[in-house]
């Protein structure tokens, strides 16, 4: 298998032994999960599928992270808990990835599980001179680590743009340089808090997905991504606080996916703009919204509309009237193909409909694709 990565810029091996680590960032779970979120999982979960049908073993991690500023802040404003704000969250996402058949991922750790080995990483930075307290907050000093900027190849203007649409306030007097972010810092009044050798308080979003990583998958992760929008500083801050500590490359293949718009805009909790799993399978089978988001290829940036649902139920019909023959081709083999090129599920849905139209039995290469006719 082939397939692009992000700090290599480049389409590359996919070199993995028998047991297969993947992580991909997971959801804040302050309000329901968007197509754009589904585009992510689903990319991650054809991944997964050609690795077990290749023969790997497959370890999927998905995290969750149940505190940060985002849902600390809608906690606030409903005036519930945090983490009842999460459990009924988490509800409505499961519901939604059952509804288009992800398989069951290896581990869905919360961050809130991870205080003492987030603790314990922050405290190895520290110690090594790589980070500062200021406050009761400790940031990373990204000038002593000298290869930031590996994933995302970013000019220090843009990293500075970023961390200021991302809530990373480079603007910060404490700080010694704009882009130094925070490992951990002091809670308000009404957030949760625990006891650090810096004072009480909770870790900042980078630090969580670290600390889960290593603890669950090691020290080197063959696969690790999430959208595209987390290429920095999210995973660009993950790179520079784990090399740091653990002294070898945090991860071979870094895997984002494009970002999905509804009329030109991107998709977004902020904006409201968005298009919900649950909310689609009222009015299509849940297959049919799988098989439409499998006819985008995952690097790209596209925009939903509802004509995609529409080609994806014909599509289901004309591939459910092979069932009753008994020709059998390479459909399998061509859908194999199209994956192990950069994942190409455009390419293989095109192989399958070719198949279907020449009057050969598709359903082992739409099962492939998680697609059950």
């Amino acid at each position: 298998m082939r397939l692009y990565d992000t700090a290599r810029a480049g389409v590359f091996p996919l070199e993995a032994g028998p047991v297969v680590t993947m992580y991909s960032c997971g959801i804040t779970p302050y309000d329901s999960a968007h197509l754009g979120h589904a585009f992510v999982y689903l990319s991650f979960d054809v991944l997964q599928r050609r690795l077990r049908d290749a023969g790997h073993e497959t370890r999927l991690v998905r995290n969750v992270t149940d505190v940060d500023d985002d849902i600390l802040r809608k906690a606030r404003e409903l005036g519930v808990n945090y983490l009842d704000l999460a459990a009924e969250e988490m509800v409505k996402f499961d519901r939604d990835m059952q509804l288009i058949n992800l398989l069951p991922v290896y581990s869905e750790p919360r961050a809130t599980s991870a205080i003492p080995e987030i603790l314990t990483l922050i405290g190895a930075t520290f110690d090594q001179g790589l980070a500062y307290e200021v406050e009761g907050c400790v940031f990373f000093e990204v000038s002593k680590f000298s290869r930031f900027g590996q994933v995302s190849h970013a000019t220090r203007t843009h990293m500075i743009e970023l961390a200021q649409a991302h809530g990373g306030k480079p603007e910060d007097p404490r700080k010694r340089d704009p882009l130094d972010f925070v490992l951990w810092q002091p809670s308000l009044e009404d957030e949760p808090s625990w006891e650090s050798r810096w004072g009480p308080g909770r870790p900042g979003w980078h630090i969580e997905c670290s600390a889960l990583a290593l603890r669950d998958l090691g020290e080197t992760l063959d696969v690790h991504g999430g959208g595209r929008d987390l290429v920095f500083p999210h995973h660009e801050c993950e790179a520079a606080q784990s090399e740091s500590v653990t002294g070898v490359p945090f991860v071979k293949h870094w895997m984002h996916v494009g970002l999905v718009a509804l009329d030109g805009t991107k998709m977004s909790k902020s904006l409201g703009n968005l298009v919900f799993v649950a909310q689609l399978a009222e009015y299509a089978e849940p297959a049919a919204v799988r098989l439409a988001l499998l006819d985008q290829h995952y690097r790209g940036d596209w925009e939903w509309h509802d004509g995609l649902l529409a080609r994806a139920q014909s599509r289901l019909a004309t591939w459910r009237s092979t069932l009753t023959t008994g020709r059998n081709s390479n459909v399998l083999e061509d859908v194999r193909d199209a994956l192990d090129e950069d994942l190409d599920t455009p390419g293989a849905l095109l192989a399958i409909d070719h198949a279907a139209h020449a009057g050969f039995n598709v359903a082992p290469g739409a099962s492939l694709l998680g697609i059950t006719l």
